[in-house]
């Protein structure tokens, strides 16, 4: 797991090689990120870079025993913890820890839901239970096998319960000698504050398009366009932008849907209408939320043609000539009324709404919004 194999994210990773360099490392980090900025794979990229013994130019070889043990996983004084799907068989991360590093190495920007959909629990609440406090310390009181520091890496510690939590914190404010913590959370905001003030914490942030377009580029070889737009629909997060591309192959375009939908609400026909709500209504709904925020790209672009810099306008062949003939219809009277109503959507696509109601209400609302002189 090398530096570079991480999309964007230069500053907090600069942060990272410094301590590494200085030797000056904290003994609790918490890397904090929304989901797909790449906070799990700089951790294990950091305790690579801590562990490895022929450090070149600053930075890990990605050659030596211990930077393959932790490529792999199976370093001795690396611990994992993450959540879980509690049963009979599985009460703590150990249980199932073989189906987590195969996960993690298929999936670097691995997600919670990529996570409980191979361990065929999608329709269970993850959790860190208190066993699984317990469970840290006994692994922390040993001695390093490697005469290292003890790492323990805790992906997604706001699944821990209240009683984990508190036990957490514990260890924090007395930590063995000679031991790292990484916390790795998407949403620091549900930690306890006590947990937060007792580690040094990375933000890493929301990738520009930008970024995830030239990362896909560069690391899946993705034709320009087609990156482009799947960075346009991944809103930051570059696990979405990879997802967007296994879903649609090498098409990932919503331009015939999205230009259907406004050809409905310019003039409206609720026989087309109907056809178009049941053929969204089957496409399930993540699809419903990427062509959601596709629309809203459209209308920022929109606008930005016809009131800022065209040069601007990050929509490109087809859809450059689809937004020239469209921007007309948006102006400076309908564009937040627009971009409330699709948000509003995505938020109740979000929490399985009906896609039926929801869509011939937007329709109709988008039907008055366009046509509004």
């Amino acid at each position: 797991m090398l530096y570079r194999q991480i999309v964007g994210q230069k500053e907090a990773l600069g942060r990272l090689q410094k301590m590494v360099q200085d030797q000056r490392i904290p003994h609790a980090l918490l890397f904090s990120g929304r989901e797909g900025c790449g906070n799990l794979l700089a951790a294990m990229a950091f305790v690579q870079h801590v562990y490895c013994t022929q450090v070149e130019n600053g930075l890990p070889c990605g050659v030596c025993a211990s930077c393959n043990k932790v490529a792999k996983l199976i370093h001795p004084d690396l611990h994992l913890v993450f959540p879980i799907a509690k049963s009979k068989d599985v009460k703590m991360s150990s249980d199932v820890v073989k189906e987590f590093r195969e996960a993690f190495l298929q999936q670097p920007y691995l997600n919670l839901n990529d996570w409980f959909n191979e361990l065929s629990a999608e329709n269970k609440q993850p959790l860190i239970p208190v066993e699984e406090a317990a469970d840290i310390l006994r692994k922390l009181s040993y001695t390093s096998y490697e005469g290292s520091y003890k790492t323990m890496i805790i992906w997604q510690p706001e699944k821990m319960n209240s009683e984990a939590a508190n036990k957490l914190l514990k260890i924090l404010e007395e930590p063995p000698d000679e031991t790292l913590f990484v916390l790795v959370s998407n949403a620091p905001d549900q930690l306890l504050a006590t947990i937060i003030s007792r580690v040094q914490t990375i933000p890493f942030y929301p990738l520009s398009e930008t970024e995830i377009s030239e990362g896909l580029i560069q690391k899946y070889n993705v034709n320009t366009d087609v990156a482009q737009q799947a960075a346009i629909l991944a809103d930051g997060n570059f696990r979405e932008a990879l997802g967007i591309l296994t879903q649609h192959e090498e098409s990932v375009s919503f331009l015939n849907h999205f230009q259907q939908f406004m050809r409905l609400a310019l003039k409206f026909d609720a026989g087309k209408a109907l056809t178009w709500i049941d053929e969204n209504a089957a496409t399930g709904r993540e699809k419903q939320k990427q062509f959601l925020q596709y629309g809203l790209a459209v209308f920022r672009d929109a606008l930005m043609y016809n009131f800022g810099d065209k040069q601007l306008v990050r929509l490109n062949g087809q859809e450059r000539q689809f937004l020239e003939k469209f921007a007309p219809f948006i102006n400076q009277k309908n564009y937040e009324a627009l971009i409330e109503s699709f948000n509003t959507n995505y938020y109740y696509v979000e929490r399985n709404a009906n896609p039926k109601i929801l869509f011939m209400d937007l329709l109709l609302k988008t039907n008055e919004l366009i046509n509004w002189k």
